[in-house]
């Protein structure tokens, strides 16, 4: 029998630690497999800021699970989920199948930290671009 498949997001408070929200993650992994499923994948995206305040957290570590089960197991792990005072949100979504490979978060990171690699340690964003104007400006103001 063919199981369904769902990607799952979670969203723990700022104030656990990465290791605790990894922790999280593999508790709910525990629960999905108690209930006759298995998770294929689980990805930590780390700690990143929120579009708004949610219960008075401006961050959150963001966890991906892909997890094969049946919806009766999903049911429970959410139910879990929303007993657990460390998880803010959380969203399941039904695939039709599940990308094995590194999420598009973890390709977008890997990819910065190359080019930073690359680039030698310098800094990234509006510090370089401000730096780069200021050199400009300094030599269109002394050619007048």
């Amino acid at each position: 029998m063919v199981m369904p498949l769902y990607e799952h997001v979670v969203i723990a408070r700022q104030d656990v630690s990465a290791q605790q929200a990894e922790a999280l993650a593999e508790s709910l992994a525990q629960v999905i497999a108690d209930n006759g499923g298995k998770v294929t994948k689980t990805e930590y995206w780390g700690l990143r800021n929120l579009a708004y305040r949610i219960k008075k957290n401006r961050k959150g570590h963001y966890l991906l699970l892909n997890i094969e089960a049946p919806w009766a197991a999903v049911a429970e792990m959410e139910r879990q989920e929303r007993l657990n005072e460390d998880i803010i949100r959380f969203l399941t979504i039904r695939a039709e199948e599940l990308n094995q490979g590194p999420s598009i978060m973890m390709q977008v990171k890997a990819a910065r930290e190359e080019r930073a690699r690359r680039e030698g340690g310098r800094p990234e964003g509006r510090d370089r671009d401000r730096r780069d104007r200021d050199g400009e400006s300094e030599e269109i103001g002394g050619e007048a």
